[in-house]
């Protein structure tokens, strides 16, 4: 029963793990951190395992998860640091009006967040959205319509404010 749990993992591993640290990568835009994420959730997931029904989907959620901590982990740094004034030092080249995609996504609350990252950077069907969420299909479907028109608002925002 052992030997066939841990080459079930081992499986799991090597189908999932490149695609799941290659979504986190998009999402922190470092290796290392990725990498990082990725291996906790299998981690949480190991140390969970004959209780999850849905492996893929624990670990895209967990991975959500952890990246979302990483971006408030950098909110406050960049907040502290900008307390004490040298902000410039740690973001030089950034553009307050022109926001990147993956900080507005960020900015969505987490009900809405959630399955925008599952749907489009996991390429999770809503279904699997859905099951992993604990969330029905109709109340999935309806909030990415949301996100998607929160993000459509505040892209035309900045566009309108930039010409």
């Amino acid at each position: 029963m052992k030997r066939s749990r841990e080459q079930a993992a081992s499986e799991l591993f090597a189908a999932l793990y490149p695609r799941l640290a290659g979504w986190c990568r998009r999402l922190v835009d470092d290796d290392e951190t990725a990498h990082e994420i990725a291996s906790e959730a299998f981690t949480r997931l190991w140390s969970r395992w004959t209780s999850v029904s849905e492996p893929r989907g624990f670990l895209y959620v967990t991975a959500a998860n952890l990246v979302r901590d990483h971006w408030r982990r950098l909110d406050r740094e960049r907040t502290t640091v900008r307390r004490v004034g040298t902000e410039a030092a740690v973001r030089p080249h950034a553009e307050p009006s022109d926001p990147s995609v993956r900080m507005l996504v960020q900015s969505l609350p987490d009900r809405l967040r959630v399955p925008i990252l599952l749907h489009y950077y996991a390429d999770l069907p809503v279904r699997e959205v859905s099951a992993v969420t604990g969330r029905k299909e109709g109340t999935i479907k309806a909030d990415l319509h949301a996100a998607r028109e929160l993000l459509r608002a505040h892209l035309r925002r900045n566009l309108d404010h930039s010409r």
